[in-house]
């Protein structure tokens, strides 16, 4: 399975393609996606979707991962941050990969053990599970990138048979109406 992991962010966007087989995982291209903060907010949003759909269609994943913003002090950033969380899963969901939302504490506590793991810790943790990563190569934006697509890969390992790894109860419940009484 390959995944895209994405950590989004309006002036920078960390994104991670990971291929996942049970619990071995590979790191197949990262990277940050940057943008000039004197750029309107809205064409940076473009920006986001146009550029991750371009790596969509270069290395077409099967499922994607986004972290959610769920807390901030400045609600204009929060709202920013939203928005562009919305651009990466429409560059997904308009290529029909299907997509599922991790908080950060989720994604660091599948990673590291410890929800409020720092962002060097993440990083550390990452470089140590997959092969070819190296933290002198990776900004912050791209290692949690790679942890998200971690954390969705490690959320699928983890499922018990039968239950395809879904991850909300309306998937679950579209998947086996059968079992709904």
């Amino acid at each position: 399975m390959l995944i895209l992991g994405v950590d989004p962010g309006s002036r920078a966007a960390g994104y991670a393609l990971v291929e996942a087989e049970g619990r071995a995982e590979r790191a197949v291209e990262t990277g940050t996606l940057r943008f000039d903060g004197s750029m309107a907010h809205a064409l940076r949003l473009r920006e986001i979707y146009c550029r991750l759909t371009e790596i969509i269609e270069r290395h077409p994943p099967d499922e994607g991962a986004v972290e959610m913003p769920v807390y901030g002090r400045n609600p204009q950033s929060m709202l920013k941050l939203g928005r562009a969380q919305a651009a990466a899963m429409l560059a997904l969901l308009n290529r029909d990969v299907p997509v599922n939302e991790y908080t950060p504490k989720q994604v660091k506590k599948a990673v590291t053990g410890n929800g409020n793991a720092s962002k060097k810790q993440v990083q550390h943790m990452v470089c140590s599970m997959l092969d070819g990563a190296e933290a002198a190569d990776l900004s912050y934006d791209a290692s949690d990138a790679l942890a998200v697509a971690l954390c969705h890969a490690h959320r699928n390992a983890d499922a018990p048979a039968g239950s395809e790894g879904h991850t909300d109860w309306a998937a679950f419940a579209e998947a086996h109406p059968d079992r709904i009484s």
